[in-house]
């Protein structure tokens, strides 16, 4: 007989918790049956003392467990998935989901909102008018199942790994959002529960990314990746550099409205290379050869994609873009080259103007955030235009302009400096 009191003493220790312990607190945890408290105090002492590969296996199996797992095998094509762990101006999902679905692939993309200085996909996405993002499993399978659109960006449904959902409200709110065993297993725990048979993992590093260093990226990226081929979802992960944003805007209808450029087979070059660089990962992981995705941006086939994937979900593809009702710009005050933009800076400047949301459930402003002018690399004068703030409320611009006070860092003379964008690549040695 189990109880939660000598499960958290057990792990509070040091000692490697059993798989039945871990099946215990986690199903008794969903009932109801281990209180708010003793579940936080479980996550601190997981968040002190760690956990082997085998304990966050068997709680991510526990996790997916508590709810519903979905099964997109009848769809008679690959089916694969991407998940970012967040950063500035990271609307890479957009472009990429349609992409991949043109080149052959079927792909169910549940993505979150999002919280602090991290943008979220549904956020973006909501501000294309109509466009939901809740749907049921049938609506999922509908939308996957077209052979004219395939792909499919929604909101997890409730019963889609319960206990993690509990759980990620306490860690939230105790000081253990950044324990690498918790945070892989509520990443996979729901992405293996969607039902993908193949996984890419996009896993930021930097100023703008929940992991700064690259050590901390490189073990969430190899223990996400040992969960994901553990249950048999073939999984392998990139790191890609968060020192500076994503593109040059941060914002939910301004990073559509860049998205859309990158479809028509334009938009920042960085964008477009990462854009790229998942998209052929992707593809090998589905198994899918001999298409390059360049060819279906160029060929306008993603773009198609994109507007049937928006109409499918009640969205207007065709319909104008909410933009923010004031705007103000920032100018350079040194000539040189930009060799540093802080994407934490700018992250946070997009926040305070509206783009993000402090608590959950808050709503955001479609029209707010930052459109960049100048990033790294590029050289600058006196008075030329670094950013444009955009929102609804001007008395936003006070504390949005000091967060951005110091985010560039301007050198005179400096030779321009470029820096990768994939960092590293992580899979299973075994495969």
């Amino acid at each position: 007989m189990h109880d939660a009191s000598s499960i958290i003493a057990a792990k509070r220790d040091g000692r490697e918790l059993s798989g039945a312990e871990i099946d215990w607190v986690v199903e008794a945890f969903t009932r109801g049956v281990v209180a708010d408290e003793q579940m936080s105090a479980l996550a601190m002492a997981i968040f002190f003392r760690g956990m082997t590969r085998e304990e966050v296996s068997r709680w991510t199996t526990a996790m997916i467990s508590s709810g519903h797992r979905l099964d997109f095998t009848h769809l008679g094509r690959p089916t694969v998935d991407k998940h970012s762990t967040g950063g500035v101006g990271d609307k890479i999902t957009l472009p990429l989901a349609p992409l991949v679905a043109a080149c052959g692939a079927a792909v169910p993309q549940l993505s979150g909102r999002g919280l602090g200085h991290t943008g979220g996909t549904l956020d973006k996405l909501e501000s294309i008018p109509g466009w939901r993002a809740d749907l049921d499993t049938s609506e999922m399978a509908e939308i996957l199942s077209d052979p004219e659109v395939g792909a499919v960006v929604c909101a997890a449904s409730s019963d889609l790994a319960p206990a993690d959902r509990r759980l990620y409200a306490l860690r939230d709110v105790t000081g253990t959002v950044e324990s690498i065993p918790l945070i892989a297993s509520s990443i996979m725990s729901k992405k293996i529960a969607e039902g993908t048979g193949a996984l890419v993992l996009d896993v930021k590093v930097g100023s703008g990314a929940f992991m700064k260093k690259l050590d901390d990226a490189r073990e969430l990226a190899q223990t996400m990746v040992d969960l994901g081929n553990d249950a048999g979802v073939r999984t392998m992960a990139l790191l890609t550099a968060m020192d500076a944003p994503l593109g040059h805007t941060a914002g939910n209808a301004l990073e559509v409205r860049e998205s859309l450029e990158v479809l028509a087979g334009g938009g920042p070059s960085d964008v477009v290379e990462l854009t790229l660089e998942l998209a052929r990962e992707m593809l090998k992981a589905a198994g899918i050869d001999g298409v390059d995705p360049a060819d279906k941006l160029r060929d306008g086939s993603a773009m198609d994609r994109w507007r049937r994937m928006i109409a499918a979900q009640g969205g207007d593809p065709y319909a104008p873009l909410p933009t923010a009702r004031h705007t103000e710009v920032l100018l350079s005050e040194s000539d040189g080259v930009v060799c540093g933009l802080d994407a934490m800076a700018v992250g946070l400047a997009a926040w305070r103007l509206g783009a993000g949301r402090a608590r959950q459930g808050e709503p955001v402003q479609a029209g707010a955030g930052i459109e960049l002018h100048a990033k790294p690399g590029e050289t600058v004068s006196v008075g030329t235009p670094l950013v444009t703030l955009h929102t609804d409320t001007p008395e936003r611009f006070a504390a949005a302009k000091a967060a951005l006070s110091e985010a560039w860092t301007v050198v005179a003379d400096a030779p321009p400096v470029t820096t990768p964008l994939v960092i590293e690549r992580i899979e299973d040695p075994s495969r």
